[in-house]
């Protein structure tokens, strides 16, 4: 997708080199990351509130029960503002003041839509159940009739965004890199431990290889670059 998402709201101010406002950017960070934060403002007071979240193509989506406060007031049709932040390091300087982090975050701006349409609203639970784990749609049991009655679905937009970006070594004063200080980056990163079987699980049944082999980077990277289908 060639069009950028930059708007005068989307515009990175603070160290603008580090925005980025093409579309296979922010796609790349909300496939890697799992828990958005969505910003609104309900009966006068400000509300940001974590929730997972699903993308296929141009549209990311969340869910949760119809009488979730946030979901009922995203569905008159307010501005919101769905941020996604990934940390990859601890930049250590050699002064306190230059201290940083190496991160990748997106800002998503827009207007929230119900999905109505019962094929739309199954393709987006899938989306959500592969953001989580790929490929475990296929291995579990589909949502039922009850189960889609009360699951309420959005989609957003992705056509207002922006990510920023930080990499690299810390940027300290001239002054400064004679001092006998220990400086560089730390690298942070999400691994996965050894799977924790359900006490109720029969012996007999294996720990699937999605499991056992599963990689939070990998699988952005693949679904960024693939059809983008979903």
């Amino acid at each position: 997708m060639e069009t950028s998402l930059k708007t005068a709201t989307t515009q990175v101010n603070r160290a603008p080199k580090r925005g980025h406002y093409d579309f296979e950017t922010v796609a790349q960070i909300l496939d890697e990351g799992l828990v958005c934060h969505i910003g609104f403002v309900a009966e006068g007071k400000p509300f940001v509130i974590p929730t997972a979240y699903g993308r296929i193509g141009d549209k990311v989506y969340i869910h949760g029960a119809p009488a979730s406060r946030m979901l009922k007031s995203l569905l008159t049709g307010i501005d919101i503002c769905l941020t996604v932040t990934l940390l990859d390091g601890l930049v250590l300087a050699r002064s306190a003041y230059h201290h940083s982090m190496n991160y990748r975050s997106v800002v998503l701006f827009g207007q929230a839509r119900a999905v109505t349409e019962t094929q739309e609203k199954m393709t987006a639970l899938k989306a959500f159940t592969e953001h989580v784990m790929p490929g475990r749609w296929d291995d579990v049991r589909s949502p039922n009739t009850a189960e889609l009655a009360a699951t309420l679905v959005l989609s957003l937009p992705i056509a207002e965004a922006s990510a920023k970006i930080r990499t690299g070594p810390p940027i300290d004063n001239a002054a400064d890199y004679d001092l006998p200080v220990w400086a560089g980056v730390l690298p942070l990163m999400s691994i996965p431990g050894q799977p924790i079987a359900d006490p109720k699980l029969p012996e007999e049944i294996a720990i699937p290889k999605n499991v056992v082999h599963y990689d939070r980077n990998l699988y952005s990277r693949h679904r960024t670059h693939s059809n983008d289908d979903g």
